[in-house]
């Protein structure tokens, strides 16, 4: 009893010259102004050794900043070829995926009587024509009235007329493309009875092909007629071609603007109706081509990018992604000779010294447009 007694007067000493010693500690004076607490929050900072970081030097190159619009391929007309005539159905000159030219024979509807009333026309207008020339002769010996000539001439007009309207009849026993185009479908077989709007075939006309799509009221503006386009197909495709269109109404439900791009499919080649991802050069702007790893956020959530000044303060600049380059993206919102932050950009705050270790990066050097040759373009343009 009397040595657990001893340890716990020894313990209770003990705590009581703990607690003494937090009232008998020396503590500095709180700062009696602020100037003299921001000096002491230097001196801390200098007492505190910076952060090393890996950082490289970049340099912006040019870069358009692309329009990407859902679209679809569509053929510039499609038109059912369609019979102005009665009569039976001859011969039928093309099948389904034919590739005619303006002016080629689809259908030819039999004559039956039409050759005959053209002749007939053909005699009756000579006819007309001798009985007026004979009344201007007896007219000019007084042997003839006016209204006896008047009347001839009459017959002579209506026997042009019935004439014209015979060799019509005859030229439409032939249904002839109005286009180049592909016989899409056919309408007629070989005997079927035709009657006037009865359809031979139907015509699509698919060079040049357009891309449609729609563009939000705030992108529109944008957009001018005979501007460089580019547009990636379904199958991977990719086809340049211009703006041949730009809507000037908005569609009521989705307050979008049409636009078209004419392409050249002079080879038949690209099928109408396939999706496509139209991308439009709206504008110039200087970029860099970084890797996404060094994208971050600040506090509101953000994205940017973290660099060092001449200092070696950190900065942060907000930027906006322009493309995907495959081997990094491009963005924009950066000075055009910067330095970032490579490796330790998530240990390092704003306003804060640090130690840099240079480094060289592939994309450190002046970038290449991604989008060249389209690039090229639009600067011509």
């Amino acid at each position: 009893m009397r040595s657990t007694y001893i340890t716990a007067i020894i313990i209770g000493v003990l705590f009581i010259l703990w607690l003494a010693s937090g009232q008998l500690r020396d503590d500095p004076p709180p700062p009696s102004s602020i100037a003299e607490q921001n000096r002491n929050a230097a001196l801390r900072a200098e007492e505190k050794p910076s952060v090393g970081v890996r950082v490289a030097t970049i340099y912006g190159s040019e870069q358009p900043r692309l329009l990407t619009v859902r679209g679809e391929t569509r053929s510039k007309r499609t038109v059912s070829v369609k019979a102005q005539i009665n009569g039976t159905l001859e011969e039928r000159l093309v099948e389904r995926g034919d590739r005619v030219s303006v002016g080629d024979v689809l259908c030819r509807i039999s004559e039956e009587d039409r050759g005959v009333t053209v002749i007939e026309s053909q005699s009756a207008l000579e006819q007309a024509r001798i009985e007026y020339e004979g009344s201007r002769r007896l007219a000019k010996q007084g042997f003839q009235s006016q209204t006896l000539i008047a009347q001839s001439k009459a017959r002579l007009a209506q026997a042009e007329a019935n004439l014209k309207r015979s060799e019509l009849s005859v030229g439409r026993l032939q249904i002839k493309a109005p286009f180049d185009g592909l016989i899409e479908d056919v309408g007629l077989e070989l005997g079927d009875l035709v009657s006037s709007g009865s359809t031979c075939a139907t015509l699509v006309a698919l060079d040049p092909m357009l891309l449609s799509g729609r563009v939000s009221e705030r992108e529109v503006s944008k957009l001018r007629e005979n501007q460089v386009g580019r547009a990636r197909l379904s199958s991977g495709e990719m086809v340049d071609g211009r703006v041949s269109f730009v809507g000037k109404v908005a569609d009521r439900a989705t307050r979008t603007y049409a636009i078209e791009l004419e392409i050249d499919n002079s080879d038949f080649s690209i099928e109408s109706g396939l999706t496509a991802e139209i991308i439009i050069p709206v504008q110039r702007l200087i970029a860099h081509k970084i890797s996404p790893a060094l994208l971050s956020l600040d506090d509101a959530g953000n994205v940017g990018v973290r660099t060092i000044t001449s200092d070696r303060e950190v900065e942060f600049y907000l930027v906006e992604i322009l493309s995907d380059a495959g081997d990094g993206v491009w963005v924009t919102g950066l000075p055009e000779v910067s330095t970032i932050i490579t490796v330790g950009q998530e240990l390092v705050v704003v306003g804060e010294t640090v130690e840099p270790t240079f480094e060289t990066l592939e994309t450190a050097q002046p970038g290449v447009p991604a989008t060249a040759e389209l690039a090229e373009e639009v600067k011509s343009s």
